[in-house]
């Protein structure tokens, strides 16, 4: 019995630096159902589990001879191994430890840039700032597919370009089925982008909607409740993960989620500096404004988890296609927002809440590299939500408070006061709870889930 496969006329060798994970699965039948969590597909049959499939081997005639399966092949037919779910999980981590690192210098990055550009230099543009910024994302998957083709210099143009497409339809179909193999006969050959343009459509509207109610809210209401409020969407991001993505109530992430929120409550009020705030802006309006302010951190909360839920790749799936994913669906995001949300620019123009202004000199450079920065933070922020947890995600998010604040301590010279340090303790004891955590059911996912089947190719008999 030999180990190779024949490749049939036409066939394209397959993209190995892609998802070298997934071609390790590749032959095997799961031994669950493909369903994550919550799907609303019933599960695959068990009895399937024990008849092998031959649709990626080159038998020539089916009828006169009964094709043999090579020795990588039956072995990959058994469940899998401890050992390889460990280390399937640490690969996860590791590229979630890289992007969340990424992230929190981007984002540290862009706020200091934003904050002078709107404050110092008076380019205070609050909903042309946020267009600007989430419009760069359509700059997410371009960028992604030129480190792709610089990694595959040997391959013609034709032949990655039709890999690449396959790749992305395989895994929009999953992503919408949330299943790891879209059985044939079941809406295999659908095309999957009507789904996603709906589900980007939707997801786009609450983040929009909850980066607004920050621009909205921050004349209204104080700093501190301002940080405090919005901050809790850690929070909301475990409260929707529960109905949405199926999540147990566990008591250590309940734990974690609590002193993260105590922490950010410790920096924002800690300052005695409320009191002061609070004169600025009176009872009703500083009401109204955490009214607002408390909506958008629902939204972005809820955002998180629509996302994790309905736009990321199922339980199973290798690391390598989760990320290429979220680049890609990053950049639906950027789309959508420049076709659509340049609506109420000349409204807002027109009414006079926001005079409409280019940008010159030091300010449209200093915002350029600030959108790049907010660029950066939210491709790295994507993924980091495809390989964990929105709650995960939302906490670590969180540590952006304290490195702001230890980046202005050494900007300004003004030193750290006592509750910013103990309340980003807080935070940091908060985040390594949840992330050791995180580990435990990444590893524990990774034993008993489904496994990714299908080909990196795309070509599927």
């Amino acid at each position: 019995m030999g180990s190779t496969k024949t490749p049939r006329p036409g066939e394209q060798p397959l993209l190995s630096s892609y998802h070298s994970s997934d071609d390790e699965e590749r032959g095997r039948r799961t031994l669950r159902g493909g369903n994550r969590r919550g799907s609303p597909l019933p599960p695959t049959s068990t009895s399937s589990a024990h008849t092998p499939t031959y649709s990626h081997f080159a038998v020539p005639d089916l009828t006169t001879s009964r094709p043999t399966l090579s020795r990588r092949s039956t072995n990959q037919l058994r469940s899998r191994s401890p050992t390889s779910a460990r280390l399937e999980a640490k690969r996860k981590y590791t590229y979630a430890a890289v992007f969340l690192v990424t992230s929190l210098v981007s984002f540290v990055v862009q706020t200091e840039l934003a904050s002078y550009i709107q404050h110092d230099l008076g380019w205070n543009k609050a909903y042309a700032m946020l267009y600007l910024t989430h419009g760069s994302w359509v700059f997410l998957w371009p960028l992604q597919l030129l480190f792709l083709r610089l990694q595959r210099r040997e391959q013609s143009w034709h032949q990655f370009w039709n890999n690449h497409k396959q790749i992305l339809r395989k895994t929009a179909q999953m992503v919408e089925r949330q299943e790891v193999r879209v059985p044939r006969g079941m809406g295999a050959d659908r095309s999957p982008w009507p789904y996603l343009a709906r589900t980007t459509a939707v997801v786009t509207t609450a983040l929009t909607v909850a980066g607004s109610s920050w621009y909205v809210a921050v004349s209204m209401t104080t700093p501190s409740d301002l940080t405090a409020i919005y901050n809790c969407s850690a929070f909301f991001a475990y409260a929707f993960s529960i109905p949405l993505l199926k999540e147990r109530l566990r008591l250590d992430k309940m734990v974690a989620v609590f002193v993260a929120i105590i922490g950010v409550l410790v920096v924002a009020y800690g300052g005695g500096s409320s009191s002061d705030e609070a004169g600025q802006a009176g009872p009703a309006t500083r009401f109204a404004g955490n009214i607002v302010i408390g909506i958008g951190s629902v939204l972005y909360g809820l955002y998180e988890v629509l996302y994790k839920r309905y736009a990321c790749p199922p339980d199973g799936t290798s690391a390598n296609r989760s990320m290429m994913f979220a680049n890609t669906f990053g950049s639906l995001i950027g789309v959508f927002t420049v076709l659509v949300l340049w609506i109420p620019i000349p409204v807002l123009h027109v009414l006079g809440w926001e005079t409409f202004e280019m940008p010159t000199g030091e300010t449209a450079s200093l915002l350029l590299i600030s959108v790049f920065a907010n660029m950066v933070f939210s491709g790295s922020f994507l993924v980091l939500i495809s390989l964990t947890s929105p709650v995960l995600s939302s906490v670590a998010a969180l540590l952006t408070i304290f490195i702001v604040a230890i980046v202005d301590w050494c900007l300004t010279g003004q030193p750290l006061e006592a509750p910013a340090i103990l309340g980003g303790l807080l935070i940091i004891a908060a985040f390594a709870m949840l992330s050791w955590s995180t580990w435990k059911e990444m590893n524990e996912e990774e034993r008993k889930g489904p496994v990714d089947l299908s080909s990196d190719s795309g070509d599927e008999d």
